[in-house]
């Protein structure tokens, strides 16, 4: 997903809403404050990437100063890095579930893409949705799915080999 395909952030006089969200088993949790609220109409970006589609992300992106970790549950997520190995696709390494990703330094301000189906209590139904086009958009504009193992398969074969 590209800077420029993701919602608009904040506004300084817009309300406030904070929701706690975590993986299915509770071993990853966490609070997400958005603005405006869910209930206001925040854009919910649905994107058709292969990573998108397959982890069934359905993305908000609160700066990483909205996201409260508890107990320690950010260092407790199982990370995945794929194409430029510039981002950490989160998800819970007891219960498989997808959290979002961590953007790292890629963009600033920093923060967050989470999937609001790790919010509690939260009806997919009544959320405002914006298509996003990562398939088209994001290098190499293509779907990748399937091919991430053999890629870094072929790269630790050169490296043993020594020819990277």
């Amino acid at each position: 997903m590209s800077a420029q395909d993701q919602p608009q952030q904040q506004q300084q006089d817009e309300e406030e809403e904070t929701y706690e969200a975590g993986c299915h088993c509770g071993y990853i949790k966490f609070a997400v404050t958005l603005s405006p609220p869910l209930s206001q109409g925040h854009k919910v970006m649905e994107c058709n990437c292969s990573m998108c589609r397959r982890a069934g992300y359905l993305l908000v992106y609160p700066p990483k100063a909205k996201v409260t970790w508890h107990n320690s549950s950010r260092e407790r997520c199982a990370t995945y890095q794929f194409n430029t190995k510039q981002k950490d696709q989160l998800f819970c390494g007891k219960c498989g579930a997808s959290i979002g990703i961590d953007f790292r330094h890629v963009l600033t301000p920093e923060q967050y893409g989470i999937s609001v189906r790790t919010f509690n209590n939260i009806d997919l139904t009544k959320l405002t949705y914006r298509k996003g086009n990562g398939v088209e958009k994001v290098p190499p504009n293509e779907d990748l799915s399937g091919t991430q193992w053999e890629i870094d398969e072929a790269e630790r074969q050169k490296e043993a080999e020594g020819k990277l």
